[in-house]
């Protein structure tokens, strides 16, 4: 009885906080926009700074990596490769850190205005996926320009990947927004975290080669099936058409994919409640 009347002030609290953003879907909206001209005011080349970085990243991977550390060989059309998992793993990490430091970065407004607390980590999310939207176009491009278009019915894999990494995402931006608040070092801890994350998931090097080097075991299955792999992996096997007859994937990566949507949802309903709960002295300590 106790467990049913709390879970039922759980779904009643998600859903006043989700119908209050939604009143307040215009200003979400406009912090969105705020944040992608911020981020390149008084930039000359502006919103190019969009093509140039995902670009530069990716002539550093393929060059270092691929050429001069021969990472390339066994990987055909390796640029794509590259790319393509620097594509799922910008998300992610741009919805991750923009989320941790939104609310600490919006200290004076928090202070003036009410607003549900939520919008400043949602509107992180808004402009990275806009971002990741620019990168998506520069990839199905570059498919187009060597011959090798995605059109075939593994495009279809994209789609639970962007919701792998929209839904964990968010669900740990949420969290950590809130914790950063009370603690201000977790904005540095968590760019560690990122970085490591970007090496810890087959992004320049391919999941075979983890399990070569992992075996068949516990130690593979823990390494599969964090959310940032699964999405990379989706991405690749659905952008990455150069690999689709020699690469290997895990066994049932659909099914995976969805199970951790699954497991996502839960975490952003219970992250989404610490956040509420943490938000009521958001004021006092910025």
């Amino acid at each position: 009885m106790v467990s049913t009347t709390s879970y039922s002030k759980t779904l009643s609290g998600v859903w006043r906080s989700l119908r209050d953003i939604h009143q307040h879907r215009e200003m979400l909206g406009l912090l969105v926009r705020r944040d992608l001209k911020a981020r390149y005011k008084d930039s000359a080349l502006g919103f190019l700074w969009t093509l140039i970085r995902p670009l530069t990243q990716l002539a550093i991977y393929y060059i270092v990596i691929g050429k001069f550390l021969s990472a390339e060989r066994g990987i055909p059309d390796f640029a794509i490769y590259i790319f393509t998992g620097l594509t799922a793993y910008s998300l992610f990490s741009e919805i991750i850190g923009g989320s941790t430091a939104s609310i600490v970065g919006n200290a004076g407004l928090i202070k003036k205005v009410y607003l549900p607390r939520e919008v400043f980590p949602l509107a992180s999310v808004g402009s990275a996926l806009f971002n990741f939207g620019i990168q998506l176009i520069i990839l199905i491009v570059a498919t187009l320009a060597i011959g090798k278009p995605p059109l075939t019915v593994e495009l279809l894999y994209a789609i639970p990947s962007l919701l792998v990494l929209l839904i964990f995402g968010t669900a740990i931006g949420l969290l950590l927004a809130a914790a950063n608040v009370y603690l201000r070092d977790i904005q540095y801890l968590v760019e560690v975290l990122l970085l490591i994350l970007l090496w810890a998931s087959p992004v320049v090097y391919s999941w075979q080669m983890v399990k070569d080097f992992a075996g068949e075991g516990l130690l593979l299955e823990l390494y599969t099936n964090t959310p940032v792999t699964l999405a990379v992996l989706g991405f690749q096997k659905a952008f990455w058409v150069g690999g689709s007859e020699t690469a290997a994937y895990p066994d049932d990566l659909l099914l995976r994919l969805v199970i951790a949507i699954g497991v996502g949802i839960v975490l952003l309903f219970g992250f989404q409640r610490i956040f509420s709960r943490l938000q009521g002295n958001f004021a006092q300590e910025l």
